[in-house]
């Protein structure tokens, strides 16, 4: 008999789901994390009476109420609507792209107009399919969009000119022609009253975790633990890279904490021209109306990834895709180890998403 029912390894939301539903059914859970701290990216700090995003703005959306009542149970939820600005040499604009946007951009008023405009800069580009994400980009919002809010902040993000990345990434970018500023079509959507490392907290309640604790360290140790293990983790490092390295993106986060009460009015805005180094800078206070005589605000900046450093999203082009299907197959054939998250399936996803690919994970380990 093995110590362990489960050896979760990170205490992200794929791992914190896991160890939540198997410890209600008297299954014994230990979640290694190899940061200080439970919640992942998710994880949101206390400072100055604000709850801070330390990992980027996290803003939970679903359509689905199956998901959004599951992730109620753990705690309440404010009526914040994500409503982006972007910010392209000094002025702004509305986000997502709606008319609010094309009568910035164009000073059209109706919807007519705007699709007139997009139409006649869709045929002088010339696109007929679209093979790239400039493409489809001009082919969604045409060219003075896509040069002034998509272009510079999608190559300053993906490290990679708009030519060279697929269609696919941009082709659900919402494009609305009425004066919604609503970036997401979900019917629920909101932050955590309290922020987020509350819900995971109470997730964890009653299980054994062990922060500071890097699974690579004592590999063999930790593979010997327990009956299963739930790797959270780099896919092709569990494996030793041993069909090559997968790609992924990696950020830096400058936060700052400024003596005034409100510095950009917005919880995001995103800076759209190449010349700024950083993608955009998030004011943590303006997610749920804190009441503080300080704000904290975070710029954040992508960088190319490099091995040891944290990786943040996958890179799903088709070179990475190929690889990670190796990997799958790999990982497939195990009898006691499960991959989830975004960097156990080297793919990138909202957290509703998450939550629904870790249930399922669960259902089918209970039907094993």
């Amino acid at each position: 008999m093995k110590e362990y029912d489960y050896l979760i390894v990170g205490a992200g939301l794929f791992g914190s789901i896991f160890a939540y539903e198997m410890n209600k059914i008297g299954k014994k859970c230990l979640i290694i994390e190899k940061r200080n701290h439970i919640g992942g990216n998710i994880y949101t700090e206390e400072m100055e009476g604000i709850n801070v995003h330390k990992y980027g703005a996290h803003i939970f959306h679903v359509n689905d109420k199956k998901i959004w009542e599951y992730i109620n149970q753990f705690a309440d939820f404010n009526r914040y609507t994500n409503s982006p600005i972007a910010n392209y040499n000094g002025k702004l604009y509305n986000l997502p792209f709606n008319m609010n946007t094309f009568y910035q951009m164009w000073g059209v008023k109706t919807p007519q107009e705007a699709k007139d405009m997009i139409e006649k800069q869709r045929k002088e580009a010339n696109i007929t399919e679209a093979k790239n994400l400039e493409e489809q980009a001009i082919s969604l919002v045409g060219k003075d969009i896509y040069e002034k809010l998509i272009e510079g902040y999608t190559e300053k993000q993906w490290g990679k000119k708009c030519s060279e990345l697929p269609a696919f990434i941009i082709k659900r970018l919402p494009v609305r022609f009425t004066f919604d500023n609503n970036y997401f079509n979900d019917l629920y959507q909101g932050i955590p009253i309290g922020g987020y490392t509350k819900i995971v907290e109470k997730m964890l309640e009653g299980i054994e975790v062990k922060l500071n604790t890097n699974f690579f360290d004592d590999k063999d140790k930790w593979l010997n633990i327990a009956d299963k293990i739930v790797f959270t983790g780099m896919i092709d490092e569990f494996y030793d890279y041993c069909y090559g390295e997968l790609e992924y993106r990696g950020l830096e986060f400058e936060e700052e904490t400024l003596d005034m009460e409100n510095f950009q009015g917005n919880a995001v805005i995103n800076y759209t021209d190449s010349k700024t180094p950083y993608t955009r800078i998030i004011e943590h206070k303006h997610f749920d109306n804190a009441q503080s005589e300080k704000t904290v605000i975070t710029r954040e900046y992508p960088k190319s990834w490099s091995k040891g450093e944290e990786a943040y999203y996958p890179i799903n082009d088709d070179k990475n895709s190929e690889l990670y299907n190796r990997y799958k197959d790999k990982a497939d054939k195990e009898d006691n180890v499960i991959f989830g998250g975004r960097l156990g399936m080297y793919k990138y996803f909202d957290m509703w998403k998450v939550i629904e690919v870790t249930l399922e994970a669960v259902e089918a380990e209970k039907n094993r």
